[in-house]
């Protein structure tokens, strides 16, 4: 009887999240619509659970096109409320107040997602990291919370990263306007956000960390081949590398090439 009543419990839950799933994947830009303003572009979007704290957004505005890889709190089915909560005021910090520079984005999103959470009697200090980019043409901006942009030039040796403030989307103890970087891209350029799932992933014959350095020694491997075959790449490096053990995050990693 304990049997069966564990059993019933447990379909219950795992109904509950996959039905969850799809609410989580509602708010995710559909693949098609990504390609339609990013043409030449992957997302590598790998849950560590069946609902993610990780999650990737787009949106059009005039002649930008503004995307983000965000990383939430947690992961799960915690991390997956905040991923509501923060992708909202994203949202609404464009769509209602007409935000369009990056670092003005994150700085306006940052005050949302803070009053969201002071409307608990409890005192909530999740939020986000995010690395957030506007295209126009050649001009790339970029502001980030914690996570950087990398940037691979046509014919370089070594990948250019931009930093992020180091502050997150979320309380904290003396927050600053986020800093907006204007950077001008060439044709054959490949630009690279990403959560920190990728390179804290454990895994090889040490059962170490992945690392960024590896993460970047890898997108330089690959910077003559198409970007289409990243996806793959990343994806059967890291599978390879997680081998036997537990996936410890969230994955999402995000390429464009101009």
């Amino acid at each position: 009887q304990q049997k069966d009543i564990i059993e019933e419990a447990h379909k219950e839950i795992t109904d509950s999240i996959v039905y969850a799933k799809r609410i989580q994947s509602a708010i995710l830009p559909p693949l098609r619509i990504v390609k339609e303003y990013l043409k030449n572009s992957f997302i590598l979007y790998k849950p560590k659970d069946v609902v993610a704290g990780d999650f990737y957004w787009l949106e059009h505005l005039d002649s930008k096109i503004l995307f983000a890889a965000a990383d939430c709190t947690g992961h799960g089915v915690p991390g997956a409320m905040v991923s509501v909560v923060c992708n909202n005021a994203l949202n609404r910090t464009v769509r209602e107040y007409g935000l369009s520079d990056p670092g003005e984005i994150l700085t306006k999103t940052r005050d949302i997602v803070i009053e969201e959470f002071a409307k608990s009697d409890e005192e909530v200090k999740d939020g986000m990291d995010i690395a957030l980019c506007s295209i126009n043409g050649n001009q790339l901006e970029y502001a980030g919370a914690h996570n950087p942009l990398w940037i691979v030039r046509k014919n370089a040796t070594e990948i250019e990263e931009i930093k992020a403030d180091k502050q997150p989307i979320g309380k904290f103890d003396k927050p600053t306007p986020y800093t907006t970087h204007r950077i001008k891209l060439n044709p054959g350029d490949a630009i690279y956000i990403f959560s920190d799932g990728y390179a804290d992933q454990f895994g090889g014959e040490k059962g170490k960390k992945f690392k960024s350095a590896s993460l970047k020694k890898l997108l330089l491997s690959l910077k003559d081949a198409p970007l289409e075959q990243h996806n793959q790449v990343l994806l059967n490096t890291f599978n390879n590398w997680k081998g036997d053990l537990e996936q410890i995050d969230d994955v999402c990693v995000i390429g464009v090439e101009v």
